[in-house]
C-alpha cells in the first residue's frame, strides 16, 4: 500500500580518498575510524528514526505519541466515573471490602491503549484524512491493514450510509478501538455501520 522510497542513510567517506593519498597510512586509519563511527551512530539512528517514528507499522510509544500530535487524535482519554449508587457490593459492615472501601470507585477511569491499538487507530486516522472516501480506495486499504486477519470490505447502501463488512471476528483490541473512535474513513455526511459476517 505504501509507496515510501527507500532511503540510503550510510556514508562513505572512503570514497572520498584521492587517489595520490592512497598510501598515505595515518590519513585512511583517521578516515576509517571516522567510517566507523558513521556506521555505528549514523546510518542506525536514522534506521532506528524509520523504525521507531516514522513508520506507523513499527512505531514506538514515542513515535505513536508524536503521530497523536500530527495527526490530531488523542491516544490517551478519560472516561467519566460511574454513577453515584445508593448501595455498592462488599463486605462487612458498611459493605466494605476487606476493611478497605466498597468494589466502586468514584474516580474517572484512564484505560490505556495498547501499542497495537494505538498503530490501528493512527493509521486510520491517517487514512480517513488523506483518502477521497470512494469506496474502491476504502476497500484497498481495509484489505492491507487487515491482511493478516481475514477479508474486510465496505458496501455503499446507496442511502447515505456505508457498512463495514469483517468476514472474521476482529479482536477485542480492534473491537474496543471501532466502539471508542469514529475513525472508519467514510465521505462527509455518510453514517457507518459495521457487521461481523463470519
Amino acid at each position: 500500500m505504501s509507496q515510501i522510497q527507500a532511503f540510503d542513510y550510510s556514508v562513505d567517506l572512503m570514497q572520498s580518498i584521492l587517489w595520490q593519498y592512497n598510501d598515505a597510512e595515518n590519513l585512511i586509519e583517521l578516515l576509517q575510524q571516522k567510517q566507523d563511527w558513521y556506521n555505528t551512530n549514523q546510518t542506525e539512528f536514522w534506521q532506528n528514526w524509520y523504525d521507531d517514528v516514522f513508520n506507523l507499522q513499527t512505531a514506538n510509544n514515542f513515535g505513536c505519541a508524536v503521530w497523536a500530535i500530527i495527526l490530531d487524535i488523542p491516544i490517551s482519554y478519560e472516561t467519566a466515573p460511574p454513577p453515584a449508587a445508593d448501595f455498592y457490593f462488599g463486605f462487612d459492615e458498611y459493605n466494605s471490602n476487606f476493611d478497605n472501601s466498597n468494589f466502586a470507585s468514584n474516580d474517572p477511569i484512564q484505560p490505556i491503549l495498547t501499542l497495537s491499538q494505538k498503530r490501528l487507530v493512527l493509521r486510520l486516522r491517517y487514512f480517513q484524512l488523506v483518502t477521497n472516501g470512494v469506496i474502491p480506495d476504502i476497500n484497498r486499504f481495509m484489505q492491507w491493514l487487515f491482511a493478516d486477519d481475514g477479508n474486510v470490505y465496505v458496501v455503499d447502501n446507496l442511502d447515505m450510509s456505508m457498512t463495514y463488512v469483517f468476514e472474521f471476528v476482529p479482536s477485542d483490541d480492534v473491537l474496543f478501538v471501532l466502539s471508542l473512535y469514529d475513525i472508519l474513513p467514510r465521505p462527509a455526511g455518510v453514517s457507518v455501520s459495521v457487521v461481523i459476517d463470519v
